[in-house]
C-alpha cells in the first residue's frame, strides 16, 4: 500500500517587481511540493491575501509602496498562523533585527538562487530558522559588543547553565539532533529544555530566541 502523499507547501508573494512576482511564479508552479497560491504587489493586499487564502509561507518584500513588508509582516503574524520570508535588495541590519523581532522566520536577499529559495521555504515551513549567510554574520557584528549586563529579557529570568549552554547553540544555527550531539543529551531532553526556554521568555520559536541571544551577549560568554 503505497504512502499517503504530503500536501503542497502553499505559498505567497509581495512584491512590487512585476518581473520577480513572475519569476517566483514560475519556480513554485514548476517545483513539486510547493503550490503558488497567490500574489501582491504592496503590503495591505498581501494581509488581506493571507487573511483570505491561508497559506503556509509568505514571501514579503521589505519595501513596497504603501504598507510596507515590516509591517504587512507584523500584522500576519499577530493574526495568521502563516510563517514568514523577507525579500530585500539589501542587506541592511536595521530591517534584518526589525524583522526577526517581530516574528519573521526567514531572511533572504533577492539574488538568492532559486535552489537557496526553495530550501529556505521549506526549512520555514518546517518550523526552523533560514537567514541568508552574508545576514547572519552581519547579525553576530551587529550585536558583538553587546553585554547582557544591561536590562533584558534574560535578565528577568532564572535560567540554568544547561539552558544557556542550549539557547548558545540555538543562536549559532545548530539542529536539535546536533545540540543533543554536542551536550551528550538525549533528542527528547533538548525539546524539553526548548520548550521550557520559550516559555519562561516568551518567545514564539528559535529565531526570536537567537535573536534574544544575541542582544543580550550571551554567545561571548567564556563559559
Amino acid at each position: 500500500m503505497s504512502e499517503p502523499r504530503s500536501e503542497p507547501i502553499s505559498v505567497l508573494l509581495a512584491d512590487d517587481d512585476a518581473r520577480l512576482r513572475a519569476a517566483y511564479r514560475k519556480l513554485f508552479e514548476r517545483t513539486p511540493g510547493f503550490r503558488y497560491a497567490g500574489e501582491a504587489a504592496e503590503g495591505a493586499e498581501a494581509v488581506r491575501l493571507v487573511a483570505a487564502l491561508k497559506p503556509s509561507v509568505a514571501l514579503l518584500d521589505v519595501q513596497m509602496p504603501g504598507t510596507d513588508g515590516l509591517e504587512a509582516a507584523r500584522r500576519i503574524l499577530a493574526e495568521t498562523r502563516t510563517r514568514v520570508v523577507m525579500l530585500t535588495t539589501f542587506d541592511l541590519d536595521e530591517y534584518v533585527h526589525e524583522a526577526l523581532t517581530v516574528g519573521a522566520s526567514g531572511f533572504l536577499l533577492k539574488n538568492a538562487s532559486p535552489a537557496e529559495v526553495l530550501h529556505a521555504v521549506r526549512t520555514v515551513h518546517a518550523g526552523n530558522a533560514m537567514l541568508a549567510p552574508e545576514v547572519t554574520a552581519r547579525l553576530l557584528d551587529r550585536f558583538r559588543p553587546r553585554r547582557p549586563d544591561e536590562r533584558h529579557t534574560f535578565t528577568r529570568q532564572v535560567l540554568s547553565e544547561r539552558e544557556l549552554q542550549v539557547i548558545r547553540l540555538v543562536a549559532r544555527g545548530h539542529s536539535n539532533q546536533e545540540i543533543a550531539d554536542e551536550l551528550c543529551l538525549s533528542l527528547e531532553t533538548v525539546r524539553t529544555y526548548l520548550r521550557r526556554v520559550f516559555a519562561k521568555l516568551d518567545v514564539r520559536d528559535r529565531t526570536h530566541l537567537a535573536v534574544l541571544a544575541y542582544e543580550a551577549g550571551l554567545l561571548h560568554d567564556p563559559r
